[in-house]
């Protein structure tokens, strides 16, 4: 069984785990691409009901993976709630640094952070959720893909972004 916690981005286990992800990032990027951009994400966009950063724990409450969710949006989120009756505002957030510790891997333990957080995102209004991640990363593409993940145009500048994925809630 799966649990999670809501964790500051700054808690250290999260920062443990947001490095690991990094290195191994940098690690397998695509030197075609040249060199990974690290950027550690704002505390301040995963703070509820902005977003929220979720530490996952094994059935041990060892922490085995993490992951994000953040709205892209939080100036709009107050003019979604106000829409005219009868129209149906686009509440897009989008998700961050998934990852699963190794030893973890190919228990299905990707999937429930990855249901987790639309759940938290649907908890927060949002009506799509959005995400980017680079075409070396198969497992990842998989993923989204099997749990209903659409390709679309990129939504933002991400260098180390080769393909963007959404999903309607």
């Amino acid at each position: 069984m799966v649990s999670f916690a809501d964790v500051p981005v700054t808690d250290p286990t999260a920062h443990r785990m947001l490095a690991a992800y990094f290195a191994e990032r940098a690690a397998g990027f695509p030197p075609q691409l040249g060199a990974y951009r690290t950027t550690f994400p704002d505390p301040e966009q995963f703070i509820p009901p902005a977003g929220v950063f979720l530490i996952a724990h094994d059935e041990d409450d060892n922490p085995a993976g993490c992951g994000g969710v953040r709205s892209l949006y939080p100036e709009r989120q107050a003019d979604a709630v106000g829409a005219p009756a009868g129209t149906h505002p686009v509440v897009r957030y989008e998700i961050k640094h998934l990852w699963v510790e190794p030893a973890h891997r190919g228990l299905g333990l990707g999937r429930a952070i990855l249901d987790e957080l639309e759940d938290r995102a649907r908890g927060f209004g949002a009506t799509e959720v959005v995400l980017d991640t680079n075409s070396s990363l198969e497992a990842a593409g998989g993923l989204y893909r099997s749990s209903g993940y659409e390709r679309i145009e990129p939504y933002n500048d991400n260098p180390n972004a080769t393909d963007w994925f959404r999903k309607v809630l």
